[in-house]
């Protein structure tokens, strides 16, 4: 059982209503959440020290403009935070946030984390044409019910790593019939309990594990199996590969959203990739003809490479990917193979160390020359 902090609010009333608590009562110096844009109503996050401006806070709103944990990455890259910072974040944001701390980018001193039970987001192409607003009466009454939510992302009809594991603060959402009367905050740590000494609300202890929770979970592993078999990831093969891959424009915008891909400059940006004329003048004697550019298939397999056994299956490439290609899919097919072997799951646990930066005598014992 845990500790419930319950206010009689909608949940994202709630939730601004506890932000505003925060700053006011200087339990935090500022917050970072999703914000309403004044000049043309968009969502972007946002870093908030003036309690007036949380009225225009969308903490739950359904969209992920980019992913948090690359921006509180940048946050804390050179330093970490000199005072509290509660930031409002999904749990696949969270986990991204943690294998950068653990990579040396990033700190989690002076955090507040406060995420939700997520039922997932729209892709931006719904953003840019408008189309979220419309389908909020929707996603509610899904939300309410436990269901798998129509026309959001297929990554996040397929995650099954929908609840926080290491928030300090939890905001019960899937399964919550009366969402939009009452606001259900977990506390999940003392320094929660701490903070929220002295706000109105009734305190109560229940579990976040509800039926409808695990039903939700087995229904996402249906449809993450649905989304492996249609992609048919390890059937793609070598000339698969080549043909996914090969509609790449080589924009590179995967790799600037991804919160694995860190490096200030990517070696497939570098001049070691830069082909001198004689390559081209060697390659067209041979074939007659040469893509331009070149090696986009070895870039996703680099980054394939070098990504799966962090990836959290945010689903950012895809949504960010002019050509389309479902590389979501593909690095959670191939993520999730690679963090079995290790028995590991990206961002759980910000004590263990990333498999690659560890040694195990006793490791793979089974493969022998």
């Amino acid at each position: 059982m845990s500790s419930v902090l319950k206010l009689s609010r909608s949940a994202e009333e709630g939730l601004r209503e506890l932000l505003k608590f925060l700053l006011e009562k200087k339990r935090v110096k500022a917050v970072f959440t999703l914000c309403k844009i004044k000049k043309n109503g968009t969502v972007s996050y946002s870093l908030i020290t003036d309690a007036d401006m949380l009225k225009d806070a969308l903490p739950l709103f359904p969209l992920m403009p980019q992913n948090a944990g690359k921006l509180l990455s940048r946050l804390t890259l050179k330093e970490h935070l000199a005072e509290p910072i509660a930031a409002v974040v999904r749990p696949c944001e969270l986990r991204a946030f943690i294998e950068l701390v653990k990579r040396e980018q990033g700190s989690l001193e002076n955090f507040i984390f406060i995420s939700t039970t997520c039922p997932g987001t729209y892709p931006l192409e719904m953003s840019v044409n408008g189309d979220i607003s419309k389908k909020l009466p929707e996603y509610e009454e899904d939300v309410k019910k436990g269901n798998v939510i129509s026309d959001t992302r297929p990554i996040c009809k397929a995650c099954e790593h929908f609840m926080p594991y290491s928030a300090d603060m939890t905001v019960a959402l899937i399964g919550e019939k009366d969402i939009d009367k009452n606001c259900e905050i977990f506390l999940n740590t003392e320094k929660a309990e701490k903070l929220i000494e002295g706000m109105d609300g009734e305190l109560v202890e229940r579990e976040l594990e509800t039926e409808e929770v695990k039903n939700l979970r087995s229904k996402r592993q249906e449809e993450k199996r649905k989304l492996f078999e249609e992609i048919n990831v390890e059937g793609l093969g070598l000339s698969g590969l080549v043909e996914t891959f090969g509609r790449c424009i080589g924009c590179h915008g995967c790799s600037r959203v991804c919160p694995i891909c860190y490096c200030v400059l990517c070696d497939f940006d570098s001049r070691d990739y830069e082909n001198e004329p004689s390559t081209y003048e060697s390659e067209l004697k041979k074939r007659g003809g040469v893509r331009v550019p070149p090696n986009t298939v070895l870039y996703h397999l680099g980054r394939l490479t070098h990504v799966s056994v962090s990836c959290v299956g945010c689903g950012m490439c895809t949504d960010v990917c002019p050509a389309d290609i479902p590389l979501s899919t593909i690095f959670l097919k191939v993520g999730e193979e690679v963090q079995k072997i290790f028995n590991y799951i990206p961002g759980k646990d910000v004590e263990e160390a990333i498999p690659l930066n560890k040694f195990e005598k006793d490791e793979f014992t089974e493969v022998e020359d």
